[in-house]
């Protein structure tokens, strides 16, 4: 029995006791051992079966252990894994081609980095190095990252006191204010940074108008305007909300949900800013490798071919309706856009995530008040109608 498969038969206990004694505690454990997915389910040491409503921070759109993804993966690893980005990669080329067909109009150079944060980080250096500017303005409830550059972005405190003082002047507005926006824009301000769909701060949706403001004011006042599509980019029902609403920014960065969990972070910028860069003004060792390339590439084709870009937009309006249909007296609002869904609770959310937990569902929190649903994009009928019956019987207990 290989080691692998032996773990899985050690008492939760052990595995999560060797956790808690050899990681730094930096989060709170959820006290399961998950050893195994399949599509939309994840199961733990014990046998348990979930319904993943999390999708690991959003990432597995494609949920767990999908076949043409998998075997994507398996086959990349045979051949290469790992190359720089200063040699030719097939793969590489493959996945870059791929996300242009996904990306708007005159935003279509890229940076490929391992994660979100780094996605942001690029898009921060670059449009200082575009600019020749610091400042940068952001929203309130906005989260950006946890590298220094992303930090100074992102607004909430928790994430920021401790590392005081950060490197990037940053001002934070009401998001959807847009005289706000306006009134933070200066000749110092380098870009504006925008979610244009919250998570972490709670499930908030951009209006369009002011989205629109964003644009025209950094336009004339010669900043930039980034994107910040880490999270709801894809599942949503469309490939970039921003864009969706209208508005083409000048910096998209994402990651998470582009090879289906696989580490990588794109970040895609116009051709201006491109030639703005110096040669070696930025880079990444384990950026663009075949492996996360290929995957990529899968993830991207699969979301196609099955038609999932429609499927989160159906799965998602239908998991509103159910909660709403459920006229829950805890539920303050129900808010969010295709497989990215935020249930405002008029108490604390920790006890409700727990429960349901118990009763076979895994999901996440999105500050005290808010249960964050970010399903897998393959959810059936069957999985929506789950997920339903499970909060309402949490909420109703």
């Amino acid at each position: 029995m290989d080691m692998a498969t032996d773990a899985t038969h050690r008492s939760t206990d052990d595995l999560m006791g060797v956790d808690k004694a050899l990681q730094i505690p930096l989060y709170a454990k959820r006290d399961i051992v998950l050893v195994r997915g399949e599509g939309a389910y994840l199961y733990d040491n014990d046998g348990n079966r979930y319904l993943d409503a999390m999708s690991n921070y959003g990432v597995a759109v494609l949920g767990h252990a999908h076949p043409r993804f998998t075997q994507a993966l398996v086959d990349q690893a045979h051949r290469l894994t790992t190359t720089h980005q200063s040699f030719g990669s097939d793969a590489r080329s493959e996945f870059l081609e791929t996300v242009m067909t996904i990306a708007p109009e005159g935003v279509r150079k890229a940076f490929l980095s391992n994660s979100g944060t780094e996605a942001i980080e690029a898009a921060l250096k670059f449009a200082r190095a575009a600019t020749g500017r610091e400042k940068v303005v952001a929203a309130r409830r906005g989260y950006h990252g946890r590298t220094f550059g992303a930090l100074s972005a992102t607004a909430d405190r928790k994430y920021r006191d401790p590392f005081m003082p950060l490197p990037i002047p940053a001002e934070h507005i009401p998001f959807n204010d847009a005289d706000a926006l306006e009134a933070a824009i200066d000749d110092q301000t380098a870009a504006v940074i925008l979610e244009p769909l919250q998570g972490e701060g709670g499930i908030h949706l951009a209006d369009a108008a002011f989205l629109q403001r964003a644009r025209e004011v950094t336009s004339a006042r010669g900043a930039l305007l980034i994107a910040d599509e880490v999270q709801s980019a894809i599942r949503t029902g469309v490939p970039f909300v921003m864009v969706d609403a209208g508005v083409t920014p000048d910096i998209i960065a994402t990651a998470k949900a582009v090879a289906n969990g696989f580490p990588i972070g794109v970040t895609l910028v116009t051709e201006a800013i491109s030639d703005a860069m110096p040669g070696g003004a930025h880079g990444s060792t384990f950026g663009g490798n075949p492996l996360a390339c290929r995957v990529g590439t899968e993830t991207l084709r699969i979301l196609a071919d099955d038609g999932l870009y429609e499927n989160a937009r159906i799965r998602g309006e239908a998991i509103i309706a159910g909660i709403e249909a459920l006229e829950s007296p805890k539920v303050r609002a129900v808010r969010g856009s295709g497989m990215m869904i935020g249930i405002e609770l008029k108490s604390r959310a920790t006890p409700t995530l727990k429960a349901l937990q118990e009763r076979g569902v895994l999901a996440l929190m999105a500050g005290n008040l808010v249960i964050r649903l970010l399903p897998p994009v393959i959810y059936g009928q069957e999985q929506v109608d789950e997920l339903v019956a499970a909060l309402g019987d949490v909420l109703a207990s």
